[in-house]
This record gives structure tokens, sequence and C-alpha cells, in this order.
């Protein structure tokens, strides 16, 4: 594939390790004002840095747009010229939306809004994809990329703010009940080192049983919990406290306050 990456900073970097480690490219331009900051590209096969957006838009087929919002339409507008049938767009600009894209690009170009998580950096991201009517000839595409980089998800964009809190901010979310956990163990007479493993390793295990398994999480719960053992007692009590609770609340306070922003951008 023939990719650029428009705007290489911290997700654009993480992109481009992805994408290099897992040999997904054919050609890679990585574009960005200061150079220096991309040094760790120089030297790669077939990789290209260069401050010039038109340049790496014309070498590619694959437009991966990794700016500043402020920045976006400007480089949108510098850029549309030399866009051609050719080229799947596709942005990682958080709340900038497809018709707004389109009304600059125009509603004939493939058009693809992603929205990964920090986790993309290790390769974990979970990714979701939303694009226009033209963009669904290309959305095998963008998932092929983003699969690379974790796993992937087509969803419509109604949805894309909500998906935000899920996977975007849920990654502070699983942050804090790991942290929790890390505590406990503390508590319990490991040290901070040994109890940040336990926690760390035991979260990945129980979401990988999930995703290897497709089960249900209670499916696997009833694997772990015995008539009056210790793993139903700290469970009710965990509920008892509230914690289930608490965390749908959380999710749901913070999908009210990304709505209200978009609301006061409006």
């Amino acid at each position: 594939m023939k990719i650029a990456i428009i705007g290489t900073g911290n997700l654009g970097r993480s992109i481009a390790k992805g994408l290099i480690t897992n040999n997904a490219i054919t050609t890679l331009y990585l574009t960005r004002r200061h150079l220096n900051a991309l040094s760790e590209f120089e030297g790669y096969k077939n990789v290209t840095v260069t401050t010039d957006n038109v340049l790496a838009v014309q070498q590619s087929d694959i437009l991966i747009f990794a700016v500043q919002p402020a920045h976006f339409e400007k480089i949108l507008k510098d850029v549309t010229p030399y866009l051609t049938e050719r080229h799947v767009i596709i942005s990682t600009i958080t709340g900038y939306t497809i018709s707004k894209i389109e009304g600059q690009v125009g509603s004939d170009k493939f058009i693809i809004r992603s929205m990964p998580n920090t986790a993309i950096a290790v390769g974990k991201s979970m990714t979701c994809l939303c694009c226009n009517e033209q963009g669904e000839k290309r959305i095998k595409v963008a998932e092929a990329i983003f699969n690379r980089l974790g796993h992937s998800l087509a969803i419509p964009e109604s949805q894309m703010q909500a998906a935000t809190v899920v996977c975007a901010s849920g990654i502070a979310f699983w942050m804090r009940l790991i942290r929790a956990t890390t505590q406990a163990a503390i508590q319990l007479g490991f040290d901070s080192k040994e109890a940040q493993e336990l926690a760390m390793y035991t979260s990945e295990g129980a979401a990988n049983l999930l995703i290897t398994n497709g089960n249900h999480p209670e499916e696997e719960i009833d694997k772990v919990t015995t008539p009056k053992g210790c793993t139903i007692e700290g469970l009710n009590e965990m509920e008892h406290k509230g914690l289930s609770s608490s965390l749908i609340q959380g999710m749901v306070a913070s999908f009210n306050k990304i709505n209200n922003i978009k609301k006061e951008q409006i």
C-alpha cells in the first residue's frame, strides 16, 4: 500500500511504527513541519520524511490525516486540488464530521473517519471506523490498516461519540480499575512493582479469555466462583458498594459531556 501520514505527531508516529513493523507498506510518506522530530524514521526502506504535504499526496493512494483539528481545514484546502479518484481519505481528527470533510473535498471521494485509542502505540488499539457512501467501497482497506494496529470495528457515524467514551476515554477508565487493583494488592502484602504486575497481567488475561473464547463475561465469572467462596464474597461486596453502577454512570456522564461540547462548538 502507498500510504501517507499527514501530520506525524504522537498518533501519526504510532501508526507509522505499526505499519513498518507489520510490513504493511509499499511506500510511506510522513509529513511534519519540523522534521527533526521524525529522525527515527530516517533510513527505513521506502519511507520518506518530508514537510511537503502535496508531494506526499501525489505519491500515495491512502492518506491518513493525523493533524491538529485547528490545522485540518487549511491542509485539506491545500491538498484538495491534487486529490484523484484513487485517493482514500482517512481522518483521525476527533469531532470533524464526514459532511464537513465532504464540504471541502467533495462527496465523490472515499472518506473514512477513524477513532483509535492510545493503545495503538503498542499495537493494541480498539479503532472505530465510519465512512461516507463512497467510502463503503474502501472501508476494508481501512480495516486492514487498523487491524495491524489492534482491532477495528465499522460503526455508523452517529455512534462515534459513544465510541469515543467507550474506547478512547475507556483507556483511562480501565487504567483506574487496574490502579485500584494494584492498591488492593499492596494492602494485601505485595510490593508496588509486584502489585502492578499482578494487576496488569490478570486484566490482560481476563480480556484475552473473552477475545479467544467469545464468551459472555458472566460465563467466565462462573468458572471462578464457588458456593460460599472468596470470589463471590468479593464480587457481592463490590456490587453492594456500586462497582457496576458507578462505572456505567461515569461513562454516561462522559458521554453527556462530549455531547455538550459538540453543542457548544455548533
